[in-house]
């Protein structure tokens, strides 16, 4: 979709940035993960990017989301929410506002055979340099993610229907990189 201003023209994106969690044998606690795409054009061709596309003419911003999700990913979370908007001047070589939304994916929703050869899943804390504003975008996710999971129940959204206490631990020691007391955790979350 594109819209006139002024000084000329502007395309509107959306893109979405996926959290889900990777327990690696012998780690105390499972990795944040993200699925990334390899760009097949210009600008930026073979770097990775956000999982993302144009808005169609005659769909809302979350049917886009989820659309391009499917398309770019395979993947169809089903936590969905949106984050921000990021329109710096200077952020594509044409001028593209970008709304972004956030999602969350159980290790079990993910079937990592069906994955198309250009996405890849990587750690949070190891991204490559991304196309775009794309790393940018994914510290304000996780700041957010953080913070969320402080305040509501967003963590769920990473664990089967079933948890024990401990996976729940586990799940808020991965998002907020950093070793929590157990007693003191099952004190707040009482």
């Amino acid at each position: 979709m594109m819209t006139q201003t002024r000084g000329g023209e502007i395309n509107v994106a959306v893109s979405t940035v996926i959290f889900s969690l990777r327990q690696r044998d012998g780690a105390e606690r499972p990795d944040v993960v993200l699925p990334l795409v390899r760009r097949t054009r210009d600008p930026f061709e073979g770097q990775w990017a956000l999982p993302g596309g144009w808005l169609g003419e005659q769909e809302g911003l979350e049917v886009a989301a989820s659309r391009t999700l499917a398309e770019t990913t395979s993947l169809a979370p089903s936590y969905l929410e949106q984050l921000y908007t990021f329109g710096d001047v200077d952020r594509s070589p044409t001028r593209v506002v970008s709304t972004v939304y956030w999602a969350l994916l159980r290790p079990d929703e993910i079937n990592r055979d069906s994955t198309p050869e250009n996405t890849a899943w990587f750690d949070a804390d190891a991204l490559p340099k991304l196309a775009f504003d794309h790393n940018q975008i994914f510290e304000y996710a996780l700041w957010r993610l953080a913070n969320k999971v402080g305040y509501s129940r967003i963590a769920h959204g990473l664990l089967a229907d079933e948890f024990t206490l401990a996976e729940l631990r586990e799940v808020y020691e991965a998002v907020l990189n950093r070793s929590l007391d157990p007693a003191n955790f099952r004190r707040q979350v009482e």
